[in-house]
């Protein structure tokens, strides 16, 4: 490899605000040589190599930075290298994912195989000899798309750090089997079953085992079976072709297919119909399945994870829920505890959602005092992770100093509630003054903490006993304080 010295940086290179590195690899010298003096001219840091094996070595050093140098930018790559073709050396340059964006160079060059070269991930392809300002053009092209893979990278490290293992948060026993677990399954597509209240994390469980699988470059796709009405449910899954049913307008894919070579998260699979039960059991089990309208069958490679937040023993027992697909889905069973039997996790939960929220308001605040803590330990939290997380964040918006004090969290939290609204059993109880409204309230909010309870906080079920929409049950939920805002925080 022949170095050259850096001198003043050229137009396309000032744009990306760097001082790039190209790697010239040709197998005449001259050729070589002659770039590297042009390309030094316009102000870039040149190496040459002469060989597709020394190329590669010179790369896979740069990245590893073993002789202190920045990775490489740019490598120009002749297409008629000895031993190993600019077009294998292209292909393991882009399959070891080295960074260095790549400019094809032939003296022969065909429609063919500029399409091929361009198709394993060249940035251009020109034809010697090389004009100085199609070069120059190319190269500012290549330097943009270098930018952009490096965004990517990386927002995809960012999403790894918020989805993966590092994000979730917990000591308790149990939750380290998880992890073991997590670990144990993640490398091979075999079905997961998870379990456990509404707001335990089951998203983020999922995810985690979908980012520490081979699928990880892979679509993630979630779905919530219970927040789809049965009617649009089929669809969702296997899609549709145009004329399918009234509003069918388009062809359609479903999530099945949108989760090929990747990961789909089916949550609330309790609340599938017999119908529908069906048809997953059999996608689960051939890996095909015919769009909604149509004849056609589609077969998917996609690895598929589930959740319930009920007890699907007992749907099954009570005839709710097919047998078959209960034995079918239960292969790796995750069952997460609820928030109030992992009591010596609520500090740390509490404090990695502080540092979230704090950094996103632009707040100073450096946790919690004894009390709030103490506080915090001593609610059941009904609504688990997700309700400790908007907790927190409440909390985070109304602290006026640089700790959370036992004061800004809820009255219901602390322990801080106003009096209970006097009712006509309460007899000769003082009146506290207070409008119709409000004394009507607490009633409702007891009632519907009751049904969600004995619901497992499913809450299209809840709605269904209580004769109400859905759509009713939220907004009544929001308007008491038991509707958690963000539906995703845990």
């Amino acid at each position: 490899m022949h170095e050259k010295p850096n001198l003043q940086l050229s137009s396309a290179a000032a744009d990306t605000g760097e001082r790039p590195r190209i790697l010239i690899v040709d197998d005449d010298p001259i050729v070589a040589e002659s770039l590297a003096d042009f390309l030094s001219r316009d102000g870039f840091e040149t190496a040459t190599s002469f060989s597709g094996p020394e190329a590669l070595a010179t790369l896979e050093k740069a990245e590893e930075d073993a002789a202190g140098h920045k990775p490489f930018s740019i490598a120009l790559l002749d297409v008629s290298l000895p031993g190993m073709g600019g077009m294998d050396l292209l292909r393991e340059i882009v399959k070891k994912r080295l960074g260095a964006v790549c400019i094809m160079l032939t003296g022969y060059g065909t429609i063919e195989s500029a399409v091929e070269a361009l198709r394993i991930g060249a940035s251009d392809y020109l034809i010697k000899p090389v004009v100085d300002s199609e070069l120059r053009i190319s190269i500012q092209r290549a330097l943009r798309q270098r930018t952009l893979l490096q965004e990517n990278r990386t927002l995809r490290k960012q999403l790894d750090r918020r989805h993966g293992l590092e994000a979730i948060v917990g000591a308790d026993h149990r939750m380290r089997k998880i992890f073991e677990l997590i670990e144990a399954v993640a490398p091979s597509r075999t079905t997961v079953l998870m379990t456990g209240e509404s707001g335990t994390g089951k998203s983020l469980i999922a995810h985690a085992i979908h980012k520490a699988s081979p699928r990880s470059a892979k679509p993630f796709v979630e779905l919530s079976c219970g927040s789809i009405p049965e009617t649009l449910l089929e669809s969702e899954l296997f899609g549709h072709v145009r004329g399918a049913f009234t509003g069918a307008h388009a062809d359609k894919i479903g999530r099945f297919q949108a989760a090929d070579g990747g990961t789909l998260f089916l949550d609330e699979i309790n609340s599938a119909s017999p119908g529908m039960q069906l048809k997953l059991l059999r996608v689960l089990q051939e890996r095909k399945f015919e769009p909604v309208g149509s004849t056609k069958t589609i077969e998917v490679d996609a690895r598929v994870i589930l959740a319930s937040n009920q007890p699907l023993e007992q749907l099954v027992a009570d005839g709710r829920f097919r047998q078959d697909l209960y034995y079918r889905i239960n292969v790796v069973k995750i069952e997460l505890p609820p928030l109030r039997d992992r009591v010596s996790d609520i500090p740390q939960l509490a404090e990695h959602f502080l540092r979230k929220h704090a950094s996103e308001l632009g707040k100073q605040i450096v946790g919690f005092s004894p009390e709030a803590i103490a506080a915090l330990q001593r609610y059941s939290f009904p609504g688990n992770v997700r309700e400790l997380a908007n907790i927190v964040e409440r909390a985070a918006v109304l602290c006026r100093k640089g700790t959370i004090a036992e004061d800004d969290l809820p009255a219901n939290v602390s322990g801080h509630e106003a009096p209970r609204p006097v009712l006509a059993s309460d007899g000769d109880a003082p009146w506290v003054p207070m409008t119709l409204e409000e004394a009507l309230k607490e009633p409702e909010r007891q009632i519907l903490l009751r049904a969600l309870k004995a619901n497992n906080w499913n809450r299209q079920r809840t709605a269904e006993q209580l004769g109400v929409n859905r759509t009713t049950l939220y907004k009544r939920l929001k308007v008491l304080g038991l509707q958690p805002e963000d539906e995703r925080a845990a």
